[in-house]
């Protein structure tokens, strides 16, 4: 059986992070410091996408072995389980999106029926896959209109909760829509089928994914500068185009989320190997192993309680306000990771999903 590699599941605590801090600023107001503002904006849609691009190096490496011995039965197996957790996330995202229409889950879970019919390909396949997908979307964007659906004052989808309207968020417009961003876990499928217990093919991973991440960044900002000729009405227009923003997600940014997700979890395998025996590996590693129960507490308990004091100044925060309070969240999760660890193998939603997949 092949040894856990410790990084994955530090970077998945990393990924899980970039995604409380983003979310907390998106739903409880970004004013003020707009060089905090700046430098968080970083992370948005770039945290969310190393966190799917994780899923598909798990999957890669879940049946790495039963695929490499061609062991049907194992596979199967694997792929039932896999189905199953498929449906667990499904309906869990669903079940409270009434609440929080930015829920990955209920998406992850159409990604993981993807990837489940994946899981026997060669390398070169899924890139193959990955890249069309990439491809396809601007020509969707010409054919459908990206913005119908969408209050963006508001960051809600109107007509959600009608079939049309639940299956053109699912599929095109969404946060995080099925076509393309389920390239994100078939890349991840990719790049589980390297040696990532290989120092060298990691390293080389991290420094390619670093190349390329400038190299769009470089292409994006100039492209815009270009087009715009510095009219600040057409850079407005040009930025969702020619930007790296996650809304739409048009290939710059697919490149650039994938991008930023392989050097993340190169450095994490890389750092991790080196010190792996510290205490402060473990307790990342411990906090990415309870990922989904953090994913779900930070929007049930971590907004839920901010609502409830005071759910008039939802939206009016400032962003040093969201940063503290993400801040505090993660020291709390990290403290709890630690507690659940002396007690339990597996988090809470993590023990219950188990109970029903496995």
């Amino acid at each position: 059986m092949q040894k856990r590699i410790i990084g994955i599941d530090v970077a998945r605590s990393l990924a899980i992070f970039g995604m409380i801090i983003v979310n907390f600023k998106m739903v409880f107001g970004n004013h003020d410091n707009p060089f905090l503002t700046t430098i968080l904006g970083l992370l948005d849609g770039k945290a969310a996408a190393t966190f799917v691009v994780l899923a598909g190096v798990g999957f890669s490496l879940m049946t790495k072995g039963a695929a490499y011995r061609n062991n049907a039965d194992e596979l199967n197996r694997n792929k039932y389980k896999l189905l199953k957790r498929a449906l667990f996330l499904f309906l869990i995202g669903i079940s409270y999106s009434t609440i929080w229409q930015a829920d990955i889950l209920h998406f992850y879970g159409i990604y993981i029926l993807l990837a489940i019919f994946l899981i026997k390909s060669k390398p070169e396949t899924l890139l193959f896959i990955a890249i069309g997908m990439i491809i396809v979307y601007p020509i969707l964007m010409i054919l459908w209109d990206y913005d119908n659906g969408w209050d963006y004052a508001k960051m809600n989808y109107i007509n959600l909760w009608t079939v049309k309207g639940f299956l053109k968020n699912l599929f095109f417009n969404g946060f995080h829509p099925v076509i393309p961003w389920s390239a994100f876990m078939i890349i991840g499928m990719w790049f589980g089928k390297m040696e990532l217990d290989n120092t060298r093919v990691v390293t080389q991973a991290l420094w390619i994914s670093l190349t390329v991440f400038v190299v769009v960044q470089i292409i994006s900002y100039f492209s815009i500068a270009f087009f715009s000729m510095g009219n600040q009405e057409m850079i407005t227009e040009l930025t969702p185009i020619l930007g790296t923003d996650p809304m739409p997600p048009l290939p710059l940014y697919m490149i650039s989320g994938s991008s930023v997700a392989i050097l993340l979890i190169s450095f994490c395998i890389l750092i991790s190997k080196k010190y792996e025996n510290t205490t402060f590996i473990h307790i990342l590693k411990n906090t990415g192993q309870l990922a989904l129960t953090f994913y779900i507490a930070h929007v049930i308990i971590g907004m839920g309680f901010i609502e409830m004091v005071s759910s008039i100044k939802m939206g009016e925060y400032t962003v040093n306000f969201s940063f503290l309070y993400a801040m505090f969240f993660i020291i709390v999760c990290l403290i709890f990771s630690m507690i659940n660890k002396k007690h339990s193998k597996y988090g809470p939603i993590e023990w219950v999903m188990r109970k029903f997949t496995d």
